[in-house]
């Protein structure tokens, strides 16, 4: 039987989770996948999310270095969202999460 770490300040599953955790982070996350995604789809796609929320979990995303964001400088403004290096890490995560959704619960 393989023993785990105690779930303490070192323990990897509580790291991971401080970063993923928040209620909206994986759909977040499913809905830019690899793609370039602006504001207005991602506020259409994840359905029920506030604006407010929206913008704090994009801004927590892009301070862990999850997610980038590039602004455009034109009028109308243009805010383009697309997930880093460590971001894509994160889609095996969702794609289980997704499939076991698919095969268990909806």
């Amino acid at each position: 039987m393989k023993k785990n770490p105690a779930c303490d300040d070192r323990c990897p599953v509580r790291a991971s989770l401080s970063l993923l955790s928040g209620k909206w982070t994986l759909m977040i996350l499913f809905q830019i996948n690899e793609n370039v995604v602006r504001y207005g789809e991602l506020k259409r796609a994840v359905t029920g999310i506030s604006e407010k929320m929206l913008i704090q979990e994009l801004n927590m995303l892009i301070e862990h270095k999850l997610v980038s964001k590039k602004i455009y400088h034109e009028i109308p403004p243009k805010v383009e969202y697309r997930l880093t290096d460590l971001g894509l890490k994160t889609l095996p995560i969702v794609d289980k999460l997704a499939e076991f959704g698919l095969e268990n619960l909806v």
